[in-house]
């Protein structure tokens, strides 16, 4: 591609940060060619430069940040470096749109949802109206919002974290721009609103001509999306190259180890440990003279150390900046290493394994939550029904098992996790937490109950106090829980870093001072230092970058092969799921469509609503394409309950009046059940086999 055919031409783009009183670059000689209608992915883990490269193509760096002299920055022509403030809010009210990851701090939380949509337009297109008004609504239809309507009256906090993503995106859309940079603008949606997205992106791109630069951890969504993807690393390019080339034969070490970071088809935890890249991203003031991925390096020699590679440019136009970049072998051919804790006849509690005891067992489990009355229905004496976000769940979990638990936000997962471990109150049905009848409430329940059930949450950054230590963090429940002195707080605490794979020195550190994993272990390691028997993780890993994801699958595998702990792990990355968990169940309106063994969870039959998951999956390898289902309504208001079949109103392969009026049996597949009215022998023809799938970060 030429300069004078591309839409954004950048060259010797560097950018610093002023931190303490002096400029340290994070973003060296970045170099970028987007042409209309392409797609170009932007990678690499947390730190590497991603979010800056994508402000700073947009001009828009905060006050202690500045782009150095020297660089080229032209949009569709015209030179960005060369553009006043006011001319740059024209540009970004039509022809170039942001998209950025945190949602709910990009959305005014003192204006409805309508308004600030409507003043977008209004400043794009200078037109309002009805005419803007039913222009918003069909976009919001377009990203999977249910009853946009009622999302336009909403302010932004009465929305989820999903649905207000997906505001943004329509924000983004809604003015067809030229320019589109996405920054990780899918991390908070369900795999089947994220393949609605993509196919609303792919009709955009091809009707358009728009440029899309997609910034993602998600190597399956580049995989599917992008014709070009750009590895970034310590604010430095490592690998720039056509998708089909990278993801085949990837010429750096740093893009290698990112593959092969990947759960790979058929791993599972007991044979497979998931290879991560070892250490951290140096940080901005620890940047090497040398590679800056030299500390990191399987590869590394001498000559790495004190010697920076020049980025090199080869015969087939890709780019890559390391000096053994002969010698990197493809994915194929760096099999998993084996699991040494798997012992045969031990290590891990298969899901079958009748001898293990019952740990968690919960019959007919209800949660509603009451809907208040409007004035008028005050008036005329109505009480609305009440959000069944749990009606009538059975389930069992045995000591060292794992159960993973999918399904789209709003089907009731997270709602499951919060009444095992108490922190709401069950509406029905009984819950045994090891042999003993669980109150409905945490305050009521014994003391040694309370320190056996722990859960590590989606964000540690929420979740760990910022004014406490690490220290601190990890003796509380030492302390409170299992009653330790404090010298033996102390010692244990250090032995639970260790356990972490955290050395000591950690323990004086606090939240702001830690990575995204790192926090992640210390919420583990406190998790832990209660001895617990059942961990309930609530999407643990999927904020994490895929190398940091793959280390801390590890940890936990390691953890329950060690202590025999028994986890309900709650994922949308049925990979994941698949990889760590012995007994998988699908969770659809607050109820169980499927559940059963690991294992076969990937072979026909199952659930149409299993089927839709498993085939939105985005696969990280460019040469598979799957026929993919795409449920493009959202979840029915979950005190709508539909009758019969739950899923009949999206459900792919309604057979009749049957799957509306009747609630469907349960029925036996060899590996587990299935909630369906479809005979099982006629799913499994109609379905064939699907892979299992590789993880798309």
């Amino acid at each position: 591609m030429t300069v004078a055919d591309s839409l954004l031409d950048v060259a010797d783009l560097t950018v610093s940060y002023r931190v303490d009183g002096a400029w340290l670059p994070a973003l060296r000689d970045f170099r970028l060619r987007l042409g209309a209608g392409q797609v170009y992915g932007l990678v690499g883990e947390s730190g590497s430069g991603k979010s800056t490269a994508a402000l700073a193509l947009m001009r828009y760096l905060g006050g202690n940040g500045r782009l150095e002299a020297g660089a080229r920055l032209r949009f569709a022509g015209e030179d960005l470096l060369a553009k006043s403030p006011r001319e740059l809010r024209r540009l970004w009210a039509r022809r170039i749109k942001f998209v950025p990851q945190n949602a709910g701090a990009a959305l005014n939380p003192s204006l409805k949802i309508g308004r600030q949509v409507l003043e977008a337009l209004q400043a794009a297109e200078g037109s309002g109206g009805e005419a803007a008004y039913a222009t918003m609504l069909r976009m919001f239809r377009d990203v999977n919002l249910a009853a946009p309507e009622r999302v336009a009256e909403r302010y932004p906090h009465e929305l989820s974290g999903g649905m207000q993503q997906r505001v943004t995106i329509a924000m983004a859309l809604i003015s067809d721009p030229q320019l589109l940079i996405m920054d990780e603008p899918t991390t908070g949606l369900d795999v089947t609103t994220e393949a609605v997205i993509l196919d609303l992106l792919r009709g955009l791109i091809a009707q358009r001509a728009t440029g899309l630069l997609f910034i993602t951890h998600n190597l399956g969504l580049v995989a599917q999306l992008c014709q070009r993807v750009l590895v970034l690393y310590a604010g430095e390019i490592m690998e720039d190259a056509a998708v089909a080339q990278l993801f085949a034969s990837p010429r750096h070490p740093y893009t290698l180890g990112l593959l092969n970071s990947l759960p790979q088809p058929g791993a599972r935890k007991a044979s497979a440990r998931l290879q991560a890249i070892s250490g951290n991203p140096p940080a901005l003031r620890l940047r090497a003279r040398g590679c800056a991925f030299a500390q990191r390096c399987p590869l590394v020699i001498e000559r790495c150390h004190r010697e920076k590679p020049p980025l090199e440019t080869l015969a087939d136009g890709s780019l890559v900046r390391c000096h053994r970049w002969r010698e990197v072998r493809p994915p194929s051919a760096s099999p998993p290493p084996p699991n040494p804790l798997h012992k045969e006849g031990g290590g891990y509690t298969s899901g079958e394994d009748e001898a293990q005891p019952a740990l968690l067992r919960a019959r007919g489990l209800k949660k509603h939550f009451p809907v208040p009355r409007s004035l008028r229905q005050a008036l005329r004496g109505i009480q609305p029904p009440p959000i069944q976000a749990l009606d009538g769940v059975d389930l069992q979990l045995r000591a060292g098992q794992t159960l993973g638990l999918v399904g789209e936000s709003g089907s009731g997962k997270t709602t499951l996790a919060r009444v095992i471990i108490g922190l709401q109150e069950s509406s029905g049905g009984t819950l045994e937490i090891l042999g003993i009848e669980a109150r409905a409430s945490a305050r009521q329940r014994r003391q040694d109950i309370l320190g056996k059930l722990q859960m590590v949450f989606q964000n540690p950054q929420n979740s760990l106090n910022p004014y406490m230590s690490v220290r601190q963090a990890i003796a509380r429940p030492l302390l409170k829980l299992r009653g330790l002195s404090p010298a033996e707080a102390e010692a244990e605490t250090l032995r639970l870093l260790a356990l972490v794979n955290l050395r000591a020195d950690y323990a004086n550190r606090y939240p702001d001072e830690l990575s995204g994993g790192e926090k992640q272990r210390v919420a583990i390691a406190r998790a832990f230092a209660s001895e617990p028997a059942l961990v309930l993780c609530d999407e643990p890993v999927s904020a994490l970058d895929v190398s940091v994801q793959a280390a801390v699958l590890n940890l936990l595998a390691d953890l329950q092969a060690e202590r025999g702990a028994a986890y309900l792990f709650i994922s949308h990355d049925l990979a994941v799921v698949g990889y760590l968990a012995d007994v998988i169940a699908v969770m659809y309106l607050g109820k169980l469509c499927e559940v059963g063994a690991a294992e076969a969870f990937f072979r026909p039959p199952y659930h149409p609503y299993s089927e839709a998951l498993l085939s939105a999956i985005p696969i990280a390898d460019p040469a598979r394409k799957t026929a993919r289902i795409l449920l493009h309504d959202s979840l029915p208001r979950a005190h709508q309950q539909p009758r019969g079949c739950r899923f009949h109103q999206r459900c792919p392969r309604k057979i009749g009046a049957i799957c509306e009026e009747e609630a469907p049996p349960w029925r036996q597949a060899a590996a587990g059940q299935i909630r369906c009215h479809i005979p099982l022998a006629e799913l499994a023809a109609a379905q064939g086999a699907l892979p299992p799938p590789a993880a798309g970060g």
